[in-house]
């Protein structure tokens, strides 16, 4: 690509990839801080032959002795098989989340939303954000915990659908007897698979005695057990690319956002934009922790009394407290004491 200005020591160039199922688009911003330029969008598909069909095309489209970075959404499974490709091809990578590419978008005062205007967006974002933290990928244990408790809790809804189907058809008139064994045979099946992956998880786990104890030792919250926290890390890796707590709500989708319109009030609440694994992890452990966590329940009742009629309000809290408070024990390799926990709800309220 021919450059309408001189490359100086600012240079940047950044790939930005929009990646779907079956296809990704992709855009090369150049940019020297106050110019810069992109690329015309193309599109390949989602297999090894467009991935080296991009890093040909990239190769083609960029500036000679200038480095290239490569950054993507963390699109569900979908950007991993480029991300691993282009890493052991030694590339940069960086992965961000969805949210901070709308954030970045809303900056931008762009509302246009297609593949081609994202991968622009994701390309100039690449030029813009000079302190992104480059992608590596999880450590072989995580990742396999990961697949496991992911798994294990996909089992979980479909239990959760088949006795649903259950009950309804057992009030039914007439109902086949056949038809309620064979709901009654999927339940038992899925609950043998759902025990063996846990089994296989909690081995996986004993065998890394460091992992063990450290998980072993933060179960002592009340709502949180071994196998939820094994959830947390893998969704995680091990907290090992997290360097705040801010960062960390954010990734879970439990930052807090505003929005206010004239006179009123600024409305609060979740911005949902990040891992809904972790959410979905950590809502029944808020729950009970609501309940038997005597610093957990005295935040919860006090959010409760400023906000009455909405209650998931405070549960929500609760699940941001609970997951900082995981990463702080976690991080910081202490022993939980309940004693030492500063409720300060205006700040973990997520309204």
């Amino acid at each position: 690509m021919t450059l309408d200005f001189t490359p100086n020591e600012w240079f940047v160039q950044s790939v930005g990839i929009d990646i779907a199922k079956s296809t990704f688009t992709a855009c090369i911003c150049m940019s020297n801080v106050c110019e810069s330029q992109l690329s015309e969008v193309v599109t390949f598909n989602n297999s090894k032959q467009g991935f080296n069909q991009l890093l040909k095309w990239a190769r083609k489209e960029a500036i000679k002795g200038f480095p290239l970075r490569f950054l993507m959404e963390a699109t569900g499974v979908y950007y991993e098989s480029l991300a691993y490709h282009l890493y052991k091809l030694k590339q940069t990578v960086y992965v961000v989340l969805a949210n901070k590419v709308h954030d970045y978008a809303k900056y931008e005062g762009i509302k246009t939303k297609t593949d081609d205007v994202d991968a622009r967006v994701i390309a100039r974002m690449g030029c813009a954000n000079r302190n992104l933290y480059a992608w590596e990928p999880p450590a072989p244990i995580y990742r396999e915990l990961k697949q496991l408790t992911r798994t294990c809790a996909s089992l979980k809804k479909i239990r959760v659908a088949l006795c649903n189907q259950l009950e309804a058809v057992t009030h039914a008139e007439e109902m086949l007897p056949s038809i309620i064994k064979y709901y009654e045979r999927a339940i038992t099946n899925i609950d043998k698979q759902i025990e063996q992956i846990q089994i296989e998880i909690r081995k996986k786990v004993e065998e890394d005695a460091i992992l063990h104890a450290k998980i072993k030792r933060i179960a002592a919250i009340k709502g949180l057990t071994e196998d939820t926290i094994t959830a947390i890390v893998a969704e995680t890796n091990g907290f090992a690319f997290i360097t705040s707590r801010k960062q960390l709500a954010s990734y879970a989708g439990l930052d807090v956002q505003a929005h206010a319109s004239g006179q009123q009030d600024p409305k609060r609440h979740i911005s949902k934009r990040g891992n809904v694994h972790v959410r979905n992890i950590l809502y029944m452990p808020a729950l009970v922790a609501a309940r038997f966590e005597q610093p957990m329940r005295i935040m919860y009742e006090r959010i409760n009394e400023r906000n009455p009629t909405a209650k998931k309000i405070g549960v929500t809290a609760i699940m941001r407290k609970m997951l900082l408070l995981i990463y702080t024990l976690w991080k910081n390799g202490e022993e939980y004491d309940a004693n030492k926990i500063k409720l300060q709800y205006k700040k973990e309220v997520a309204c």
